[in-house]
């Protein structure tokens, strides 16, 4: 079998540890004669994984104990959703704008109640002093790092409502201090798992606010008062997590993969520099992401053979968003720095050959 450099955006790469060892298990899980699949959610051998999963996911962040910490499923679009729902009762939703994902999220909040929209930028993240927080804000919500445009934000915002993140492309690849958020959350299906879970951590201080008129599976409190099992979660998505938190710490815990992913961005970013302008990013430097480097080839005519032959050279997956199109390249923590070196040096060469 041959594996190649898989930059897809979502789901995204894999550790290979973590895949050998699902493998390994997948008809007989430590010894009690079924698969992880035929398993219980109310199992003693499930809660096990589930209450392990949770406590690791504290140790990698140092996640406060008056935080919970949920699994829900419906991703990021269902996070849009349930966010106003149980965070403006009363309020009005303040939403920094910056990419796709933020935007989506500001869209859906209109829907359920009174969202303001505080900053719009483009290319770059906003300003601290952009940030117009409305009179009557119950929060703001940002997205850390925006996986179509390619876009982070290099520091925190400091509001005086509760701070909202959808920290999915970005998830357990920094420290993060979660003690100045009211909520976080994150699709694991870039750097913690497969597709079908979503994370959330959230101030325990700030639940059971929704209003009694809020679908059951709709209000945070159902999560966290059954400890996310009011009804059957991902069970595989989770048993997966597991190892991927295993591997994490294994490896050296979210500094380490600090230090990869900005290793691993410089040089797609120093082949994008240094060519003359033979591929561009339009993003501002400080805003670059180190998840999603996007870049476009000044001559467009050679964007299928660039694809074609990156395959060819086992480099999968580095077609752009069909918003923004370009190519993508994306660096999450399963992600090697050998891949990022492979596919900088691709793009040296061809740019040689074709400029």
């Amino acid at each position: 079998m041959t594996r190649i450099f898989n930059f897809a955006a979502g789901p995204s790469a894999m550790p290979l540890p973590v895949l050998e060892q699902a493998a390994s298990e997948m008809t007989d899980w430590h010894g009690v004669g079924y698969s992880i699949l035929e398993m219980s959610h109310r199992s003693k051998e499930f809660m096990g994984i589930y209450r392990e999963t949770v406590e690791m996911l504290r140790e990698l962040y140092g996640i406060p104990e008056e935080y919970e910490v949920m699994f829900v499923q419906g991703g990021g679009h269902l996070q849009f959703a349930m966010i106003p729902l149980n965070f403006a009762v009363g309020g009005i939703g303040n939403y920094a704008v910056d990419g796709v994902w933020s935007r989506k999220a500001f869209n859906e909040a209109q829907k359920i109640g009174e969202a303001a929209e505080v900053a719009c930028t483009e290319l770059r993240a906003p300003r601290q002093d952009e940030l117009a927080v409305t009179d009557g804000a119950a929060y703001l919500y940002y997205c850390s790092n925006e996986t179509v445009n390619g876009i982070r934000y290099w520091y925190r915002p400091e509001v005086n409502v509760p701070l909202i993140a959808d920290m999915s492309s970005d998830f357990l690849s920094q420290p993060v201090d979660i003690s100045k958020y009211g909520l976080i959350f994150a699709g694991a299906q870039k750097n913690f798992g497969p597709a079908g879970l979503t994370v959330v951590i959230a101030r325990k201080d700030l639940l059971g606010r929704a209003e009694s008129t809020t679908p059951t599976m709709l209000d945070y409190q159902t999560y966290a008062n059954f400890e996310s099992m009011y009804n059957t979660p991902p069970t595989f998505a989770i048993y997966i997590s597991n190892l991927v938190c295993k591997w994490l710490l294994a490896e050296g815990g979210v500094k380490e993969m600090e230090r990869r992913s900005i290793l691993k961005s410089q040089k797609i970013y120093d082949a994008i520099d240094n060519s003359d302008g033979f591929y561009y990013n339009n993003i501002e430097k400080r805003s670059r992401s180190r998840m999603n480097v996007v870049f476009n080839l000044k001559n467009e005519e050679l964007n299928q053979l660039f694809i074609e032959e990156a395959l060819q050279k086992g480099l999968a997956n580095i077609k752009g968003h069909r918003i923004v199109g370009g190519m993508r390249a994306s660096l999450y923590n399963a992600v090697s720095v050998e891949a990022a070196e492979a596919l900088a040096d691709y793009m040296k060469a061809f740019a040689e050959r074709h400029s």
